[in-house]
């Protein structure tokens, strides 16, 4: 077979398609401001339930080279190599006392991601009626994983999903506590009727996202270049005279270009360097 226009016309549609799949799903990801208040109704992943929610992990630090606050999305969330773990793990366990202080500064965060009906959003109206994505750490995990199957699942449990009168709402309760969101005042609230149809309901349950393709994960010698460059200092001269002179943030996540949001920082998760020794114990 030779090579002809139409086959690039096909080259560049698959093309074409594939950026948007990428680039759509993180664009969908409500964004959650300080001192606001959001309302979303959660959604199942009711072809596959096992899907209904997707936790994954983030290295992130403030650049040794630029001041910059760099962070990638971690493969290991993917079950996938990731030079940045290794490079954790090996310093622990054989680096020097100033290797180990230094890492201190890589810090893991988990994060979780899910569908959700917008009931309210104060800062974009726009999104009210559409179905979105939410992502959280560990304050809003603890949340929703009680109304689940915890200590709040009597009052709540399946009402969290259902999009019928019978449903719940979550409140998202956006506090600033020292410069960072904090969500422990965020709630369940008593059924309310969203007055949907039954096909309207049909249609919002067969719209939710595959959450384990939202994002793009960097390859392994990308984030090997991203290491060498921001933590080993190996970055060249000219990236770094051109590179943002940002003063060092406190946890703002950077993505890549597909992967890109202005959400506000957490910092409720679990002691990373407790997570650490116990890896390291696990490994022995």
């Amino acid at each position: 077979m030779k090579y002809n226009t139409n086959m690039f016309d096909s080259i560049r549609d698959a093309l074409n398609n594939q950026q948007q799949k990428q680039n759509t799903g993180a664009r969908d990801i409500l964004t959650l401001e300080k001192g606001s208040t959001y309302v979303v109704r959660l959604l199942p992943n009711i072809k596959d339930p096992d899907k209904t929610w997707f936790k994954y992990s983030t290295f992130g630090w403030n650049s040794f080279a630029t001041g910059a606050y760099v962070s990638a999305i971690s493969p290991t969330s993917w079950n996938e190599r990731d030079p940045i773990a290794e490079e954790r793990i090996r310093i622990y366990r054989n680096g020097s006392e100033a290797d180990k202080e230094k890492v201190k500064n890589i810090r893991r965060s988990d994060r979780w991601i899910m569908n959700a009906y917008v009931v309210s959003d104060p800062t974009n109206p726009d999104n009210n009626g559409k179905a979105k994505l939410i992502r959280f750490g560990k304050q809003l995990f603890n949340i929703i994983n009680n109304a689940i199957g915890g200590e709040d699942a009597d009052e709540f449990g399946a009402k969290i999903f259902d999009l019928t009168s019978a449903g719940v709402n979550l409140k998202i309760k956006v506090d600033d506590q020292g410069g960072y969101a904090n969500y422990t005042a965020s709630r369940f609230t008593s059924p309310a009727d969203l007055k949907l149809t039954e096909d309207q309901i049909e249609g919002i349950y067969n719209s939710v996202k595959e959450l384990d393709k939202v994002f793009t994960i960097r390859s392994y010698d990308d984030l090997k270049k991203l290491l060498d460059d921001h933590y080993y200092c190996q970055i060249s001269a000219f990236a770094a005279a051109s590179a943002p002179s940002a003063a060092p943030s406190s946890h703002a996540e950077q993505f890549t270009p597909s992967e890109t949001t202005s959400e506000t920082s957490y910092v409720d998760d679990e002691d990373d360097e407790e997570k650490m020794r116990k890896l390291i114990n696990d490994l022995g």
